[in-house]
């Protein structure tokens, strides 16, 4: 894209996140990457609990750009927050939620994107015998997964974080048990230990690419994106409106023009099964 083509950027990142997020943003908008030595993120908050985070995830991506810019004088940034837990409609389903935003000081442009996914290990369990931890192990896929293990899920001292192989993580176990054995294992959620998290990184930039390579109709600033929608596209057969969307709005965050998009995902009826009337 010629508005950031050529232009350095700065990744905010402690985790290796640069190995998936700038090939794309490289590629895609001709960003020339590069990831600051020392740049400690987990200050912000670290998944671990031994730094709470304090900030919510938006207000977290902000302050990680602007870490990173004030560190290396590049005025591009871009940074990257998850979120792990219960899924808002199907609560027994845990899901990895991915924010990234590209944050352009010089312009005064922020543009975030989200991927919501399935596809997590997010997992923690109490355990009482190097059975238990090997299941354990063996469920989120250690050793390519990294596996965090605590005295206790809410006791922070004395974390250990980084076994390599399962006989370290046995050792490790035998380290911090307490004198009934009972320890706590729990995924490493930290990207540079977790791929299965850096494919669900990798996507969100992809579409937060998307949303950066779509300019405002009237002012040429990108990110021009969906920020509402309405419901009541007809179905097909009684013709009475559903929950189904009937258009979309998108707005410019610059110069707040705005525009509706009927149809946005070209269809014109829906199906009567998605009919509150005709299947209630």
């Amino acid at each position: 894209m010629i508005f950031f083509k050529g232009r350095k950027a700065v990744i905010a990142t402690k985790h290796k996140k640069e190995e998936v997020i700038a090939p794309i943003l490289e590629k895609k908008l001709g960003l020339i990457c590069v990831t600051p030595n020392e740049l400690d993120t987990d200050l912000l908050g670290t998944f671990s609990g031994e730094v709470e985070r304090s900030g919510d995830p938006i207000t977290t991506l902000r302050k990680k750009c602007q870490m990173a810019i004030k560190k290396t004088g590049i005025s591009v940034a871009i940074a990257n927050e998850g979120s792990f837990g219960s899924h808002p409609a199907i609560y027994f389903a845990p899901v990895d939620e991915e924010l990234v935003m590209l944050l352009d000081d010089e312009n005064g442009i922020e543009i975030i994107e989200r991927e919501l996914s399935f596809e997590t290990n997010f997992d923690g369990t109490d355990i009482k015998s190097v059975d238990e931890l090997d299941e354990f192990a063996h469920k989120i896929g250690f050793p390519s997964h990294g596996i965090i293990l605590k005295k206790a899920k809410d006791n922070f001292k004395g974390i250990i974080k980084e076994s390599q192989s399962i006989e370290e993580l046995i050792e490790n176990y035998h380290k911090i048990k307490s004198v009934d054995c009972s320890a706590y294992a729990e995924t490493d959620m930290r990207a540079i230990y977790n791929p299965t998290r850096m494919k669900v990184i990798a996507r969100a930039t992809e579409k937060l690419v998307s949303k950066i390579n779509t300019l405002c109709p009237n002012c040429s600033i990108p990110g021009f994106s969906v920020v509402d929608g309405q419901k009541g596209l007809p179905c097909e057969m009684c013709g009475l409106p559903t929950r189904s969307a009937l258009k979309h709005i998108y707005r410019c965050y610059q110069c707040n023009f705005q525009m509706e998009k009927e149809f946005p995902f070209e269809k014109r009826v829906e199906d009567p099964q998605y009919c509150d009337f005709c299947n209630p």
